[in-house]
């Protein structure tokens, strides 16, 4: 394969990578440096272990003792030249000031008592906003970034990230996530940026400018060294939970899986972090085919290759593919791997490699390939020169503006999917009833990888900040509003300590109010912990919603939720929906200007919102799942029946669609002639208010069974009341491509038709292209 023919066309740009010359210069000084290390040295570079194998003493609710153990360290950096280091001690967030104390201390030593003097690189996981730094910006999770279908906030969050980081004294962040969230099973959906590989695309690429900058000079103090994960096919398991086999044929894996990657390489991201799971039978991080053909030779990845948390070991341990860990060690270093995430045990690994090389099992070319990339890495960071950042230096860190970049964002994805009668925004001066589990959770609205990996700790860390109940108090007055909970998020009686199961209170409340403000969705998870058997919301929040619509009160249902939980037994009952997704600290905040109509709603659905667990179709499924049973006749075959469709999101505005043009109706499909389509859209209602115009394609006939249709462009757009804006996409016959059955992309001559409307399921105009 080659590398045009692997990617999706997008027309998000190319690399502004380092001048030829500099890297030639990096590159050069890294081969001298290597050549001078011992073999021992060489796996130490390639070793990335956790904090907690360096730390002593504890957090406890007086405080925390937690501390570099300076033996063990020694023992790390020095005896074993380990060159990484990760994660936050107990996965808990730390202050800038400790962060860079405990860097600072770790950098002197590898760069004062080892022989080669090479800095240590750090890694975290901040991956919407400065997720394990107290104090920080923390931003909506990626999934609401999608929602805003409006890639600035990307752009913006990643910026104020870097710098939030680099206060941290880290260089190096575990993000973008750019996985295909098209299963809403899989407890990691919220992380990326939903079921498009377009939007994922595109949102990717702003995000890696973000954290690198436009020219990627990670070298700059306000920058960071980008990592996109998790190369390849990880959100796609078959069973819908993580770290389990997925099937994955390699043409669904180029056209759907592999274009955020590459707009991720091509916006000159530095690192990669690989799928921790298996694709059709073999392990990613063992496959030599995935991690150096596809990724290296064919997208072009020149950057440096991480595993996952002790995902080598898992090899044998797990996947038993191998009869040993010595035999998961050669088999994911030959296949590409540069670093071990150990994270524990580094004297095995370090050993088991040694003998590897001695015995030719692995190459020292391989050695050196890898170690290089290491430190290459390490000198476009600038470490060798500086290797700590200090959070003196950062002044504004944690600052308003951040803030407020973070609330904008908020504000932007929050998506209105039912308004029945224009009931929102609620009237003022009138009683409001808060209920629901979510109501006085802020973990309910962060999601994991807040504060803590599983987000269990934001209440210690965001206490000036608010959750729903308070700042609907805060917008409509305390006088007006009560709460009762209602219920907690399970039956269980482990998870029900913090909320009382109360029914009848709850009903009783209802009596005196005139708008009940239902808030309910999901608790706070991440990664395996996140598995679930049923994808419906869970019985007490559905029975909870049932019994307050039996009070014939109008009924506001609030989610928040790191994935669409299914709603379709109280969904036509309730009279209006607001989906929050995962907003941040500030998405109370733009909750309430949105109940308010202060803001104006103008998010839209990056999934396809399930109406039943199965039928778990995205918006890009085959004709044959579009077609409908006749009346009293079943047809065997299947039917494309979500909630909510696939860039839906309503307004307390309207708006039309016309005059739609294109400059041409044919095209050869070699031409790299731009197709120019555009159509005019007025804001035809009272107020201000913001529209994403979507435009999709459809192949109507192909070699390959079309897709129903795909989405090819997108625009955000702001119209006061009676403005017009002419809205112009351009496209480029690669755009109708798709990968073929050999693994080509390809362009079919054809006709297509082109699309432009409000959602994928709402299309207001389209026109026939042929290509020839």
């Amino acid at each position: 394969m080659k590398k045009t023919l692997v990617i999706m066309a997008t027309s998000i740009g190319l690399v502004a990578g380092v001048h030829a010359q500099t890297k030639a210069e990096i590159e050069k000084r890294a081969h001298e440096i290597v050549a001078k290390m011992t073999l021992a040295e060489k796996i130490g570079q390639m070793s990335q272990v956790s904090i907690d194998a360096v730390c002593k003493g504890e957090d406890t609710p007086q405080g925390s003792t937690v501390a570099l153990d300076k033996d063990k360290l020694y023992d790390v950096i020095v005896n074993y030249h380990i060159g990484s280091i990760l994660n936050s001690p107990n996965t808990r967030a730390r202050t800038p000031q400790w962060w860079t104390k405990t860097i600072e201390e770790i950098q002197h030593m590898a760069m004062n008592d080892t022989r080669v003097k090479i800095p240590v690189i750090y890694g975290l996981d901040q991956i919407h906003g400065g997720t394990y730094t107290a104090g920080s910006t923390i931003f909506p999770q990626e999934i609401a970034l999608a929602a805003s279908f409006n890639p600035v906030h990307a752009r913006k969050m990643g910026e104020i990230t870097a710098y939030e980081t680099r206060a941290s004294n880290v260089p190096w962040n575990f993000s973008p996530v750019l996985d295909l969230g098209s299963d809403p099973r899989f407890p990691r959906q919220y992380e990326g940026f939903g079921e498009d590989p377009y939007v994922g695309s595109v949102f990717g690429y702003e995000l890696v400018k973000g954290y690198e900058g436009d020219n990627n000079n990670v070298g700059d103090k306000n920058k960071l060294a980008a990592c996109m994960k998790h190369f390849i096919g990880y959100s796609v398991p078959i069973s819908g939970k993580d770290r389990t086999p997925a099937y994955i044929p390699m043409p669904v894996l180029l056209e759907y899986h592999a274009p955020a990657f590459q707009a991720a390489i091509d916006a000159g991201v530095h690192t990669v972090m690989i799928n921790s799971g298996i694709i059709n039978n073999e392990p990613v991080h063992a496959s030599y085919n995935l991690l150096t053909k596809l990724l290296r030779e064919d997208m072009g990845f020149d950057g440096m290759i991480v595993t996952d948390w002790e995902d080598i070991n898992k090899l044998y341990t797990r996947d038993r593919m191998v009869p040993s860990i010595k035999e998961a060690i050669k088999a994911s270093i030959n296949a590409g791997v540069d670093m071990s995430m150990i994270p524990y045990d580094y004297k095995e690994f370090c050993a088991l490699l040694t003998e590897l090389v001695n015995e030719g099992e692995v190459p020292m070319s391989r050695i050196d390939d890898a170690v290089t990339r290491v430190i290459v890495l390490k000198l476009k960071l600038d470490l060798f020169n500086t290797p700590n950042t200090y959070a003196k230096d950062y002044p504004r860190f944690g600052s308003e503006e951040f803030k407020q970049a973070s609330y904008d964002a908020a504000a932007d994805a929050i998506t209105l999917l039912k308004n029945d009668n224009q009931i929102l925004p609620l009237r003022k001066g009138a009683k409001i009833l808060v209920a629901g589990p979510n109501a006085v959770s802020k973990r309910s609205l962060n999601g994991g990888w807040t504060f803590s990996w599983q987000g269990e700790k934001v209440d210690e860390f965001a206490g000036d900040y608010h959750h729903i109940l308070s700042a609907v108090e805060a917008k409509f007055g305390k006088e007006n509003v009560s709460y009762v909970p209602g219920v907690s998020y399970t039956d269980a009686v482990e998870y029900a300590t913090e909320y009382k199961d109360r029914f009848e209170e709850a009903v009783a409340a209802a009596k005196n109010a005139d708008y009940i403000v239902l808030c309910l969705g999901e608790n706070s998870y991440c990664e395996k912990p996140g598995d679930l058997d049923d994808l419906y919301l869970n019985d007490l929040q559905t029975e909870l919603a049932k019994e307050m619509l039996k009070t014939g009160k109008k009924v506001i249902l609030v989610l928040s939720e790191g994935r669409p939980r299914v709603i379709s037994k109280i969904s036509s009952k309730v009279d209006a929906i607001v989906q929050t997704y995962l907003p941040g600290l500030f998405g109370a905040d733009a909750l309430a200007d949105i109940l308010a109509g202060e803001v104006n709603p103008s998010g839209k659905l990056p999934y396809t919102y399930p109406a039943f667990p199965n039928s778990l179709v995205p918006y890009y499924h085959k004709h044959s799942e579009e077609q409908k049973r006749s009346e009293g006749v079943y047809n065997y075959e299947g039917d494309f029946n979500p909630e909510y469709h696939f860039g839906y999101g309503l307004s307390y505005t309207t708006f039309s669609y016309s005059n739609l043009k294109i400059d041409r109706t044919r095209i050869r499909k070699d031409s790299n002639d731009d197709i120019i389509i555009s159509i005019d859209v007025r804001n035809t209602g009272k107020i201000a208010g913001k529209e994403v115009v979507q435009l999709y394609s459809s192949d109507l006939y192909a070699s390959v069974i079309p897709d129903t249709k795909r989405l090819r462009r997108f625009e955000k757009i702001a119209l006061n009341p009676n403005e017009t804006q002419t809205v112009t996409f351009k496209l480029k016959t690669r755009d109708l491509s798709y990968i073929d059955m050999n693994n080509k992309r390809v362009v079919e001559p054809g006709d297509f038709e082109l699309q432009i409307g409000a959602s994928s399921n709402d299309i207001k105009d389209k026109v026939i292209l042929t290509v020839e």
